[in-house]
């Protein structure tokens, strides 16, 4: 209960900087992803389900990467660099609460985004409105694990404009291995992404028969990386503080 209470207060500190971004993760998180629906929806074979499930669940976990992995790295290699951390180390607050309340603060903002990106992939590419029932649990669990991500590069990186390009970096391989299934030497790079596991699940809910025991095992792999990555982030934070 702690943690939790910890988490809200970093979530509420951080909601109110946010506020002043939240034009741009309304607008710039959604209309990306919802640009290339719409730029694809012309090369896309539409007899191909495979495919339609692949754009639309790859363009959904696009915008939760936009939040969780870019702007977390962008916020957290910001925080290092002004001194921010130390605050939060002089309050006590455990790493994994500062990660996980900054990357919800941003992710709140960019909500309407995600349904709205889900919403127009699925009537654009006629599949199942039915199957955005895994929306939540995408966004939350793989949102959690690509957060991890984020906080990782943004509290290792050696400056902020370092942290903002790696950031970028990572938000380019969910976007390029999400959109498109890897073939070939592409498959073991697209299985280190957690990334690809949520677009997997989002995937899966996607089809004509859904296997819910496969999209337990990817959601459990989400959950298992953010479990990890958010470990390794709070040790970067420490080392972060100490220097």
């Amino acid at each position: 209960m702690r943690f939790a209470r910890l988490v809200a207060a970093v979530y509420a500190g951080q909601a109110a900087r946010a506020r002043v971004a939240r034009v741009p993760l309304l607008f710039v998180a959604g209309l990306q992803s919802i640009g290339l629906l719409v730029l694809l929806r012309g090369v896309v074979d539409m007899d191909d389900l495979a495919e339609r499930r692949q754009v639309v669940s790859g363009a959904v976990v696009l915008v939760v990467a936009f939040v969780a992995l870019n702007l977390l790295a962008q916020r957290l290699g910001h925080l290092r660099a002004h001194g921010g951390l130390d605050y939060y180390a002089a309050l006590g607050t455990p790493p994994a609460a500062v990660v996980l309340g900054t990357a919800a603060a941003y992710a709140t903002f960019a909500v309407p985004s995600l349904v709205a990106t889900a919403v127009t992939g699925a009537l654009l590419y006629d599949l199942p409105l039915g199957a955005l029932w895994v929306l939540a649990p995408v966004a939350v669990l793989g949102g959690a694990a690509l957060a991890g991500a984020g906080a990782v590069l943004g509290l290792l990186a050696p400056k902020p404009e370092v942290a903002t390009v790696l950031g970028q970096l990572g938000m380019t391989l969910v976007l390029f291995l999400g959109l498109v299934e890897p073939r070939g030497a592409l498959r073991p790079v697209a299985a280190l992404l957690p990334s690809t596991y949520a677009v997997e699940a989002l995937r899966e809910a996607f089809g004509e028969t859904v296997s819910y025991g496969a999209v337990a095992a990817d959601l459990a792999v989400c959950a298992a990386v953010a479990v990890v990555a958010l470990g390794v982030a709070a040790a970067a934070f420490r080392r972060a503080v100490r220097r």
